[in-house]
């Protein structure tokens, strides 16, 4: 299977079963460098699709929890060179599909190609870029098509709808739909417009939607999961990892029926 389906298909195969899909991102490297490849086993083994942060210096988007993970991941020698290392030497390989979470200068650093190209043979599946605008992606997008990688837009309340359909049209694996107007982290993913929100990007997608930022309870997971396929968990299994609580045990807690 081309590694943008293996996105798609884990996400439409947890809806098949009559659940939400769980995209869990974890900080690469955090909180101990030399535990990366088990606990990536352990959240590949728990969710659906694992988001990879790649650790830099200014994630604008990110909120005080990843900026403190990514931090303490570029203090123990983390880049996006070792995460591509280590994800090629897990043994066997991430049970889920692996998506990279990164900014923009580690990707342009390495060189879109190469990026491409050392990706595919590592086993990711794709990437989502924040900072990106989806009206300068091209370059990046047809380096990562060309070895049948993602490039996961993001879209967000205020995104115009015409916007919406074409992000959604560019997108590979899923659409990136963010909850609140904000950065991760922050305002719980809840309030008024935010279902009929998400229903606009569902109804204007060809790739599954899947709905991130401020999630934190099997509540709202439940909440989200009636209108969008899947749902994104961040800070929250950052949280419970600096916590030194199980990661598998935290996603299966959250997929849990509420109540």
């Amino acid at each position: 299977m081309i590694p943008h389906e293996r996105i798609s298909a884990a996400v439409r195969a947890a809806v098949a079963e009559g659940r939400t899909a769980l995209v869990a991102f974890i900080t690469a490297g955090y909180p101990q460098k030399a535990d990366f490849r088990a606990t990536l086993a352990e959240v590949a083994g728990a969710a659906d699709v694992v988001e990879v942060g790649v650790p830099f210096t200014d994630p604008m988007a990110d909120g005080l929890t990843i900026q403190r993970a990514s931090r303490a991941a570029i203090a123990q020698g983390v880049t996006l060179s070792w995460i591509l290392d280590e994800i090629a030497a897990m043994d066997p390989p991430p049970a889920a599909p692996v998506v990279l979470m990164s900014y923009l200068n580690p990707l342009l650093a390495m060189g879109y190609q190469r990026l491409a190209e050392r990706a595919a043979g590592s086993g990711v599946a794709g990437f989502i870029v924040p900072d990106l605008p989806l009206d300068e992606s091209a370059p990046l997008d047809a380096a990562l098509a060309a070895q049948g990688l993602a490039l996961i837009h993001l879209v967000s309340p205020v995104t115009p709808p015409a916007r919406v359909a074409a992000a959604a049209r560019a997108s590979r694996g899923f659409l990136y739909a963010v909850n609140v107007t904000g950065i991760t982290g922050g305002a719980k993913a809840a309030g008024t417009g935010l279902k009929d929100y998400l229903a606009r990007v569902v109804a204007a997608s060809p790739v599954p939607v899947c709905a991130g930022f401020g999630v934190r309870s099997a509540a709202q997971v439940a909440e989200l999961g009636a209108v969008v396929p899947g749902v994104i968990v961040g800070s929250a299994l950052v949280e419970a990892l600096e916590r030194g609580e199980s990661p598998a045990a935290f996603l299966e807690g959250l997929a849990a029926p509420p109540g």
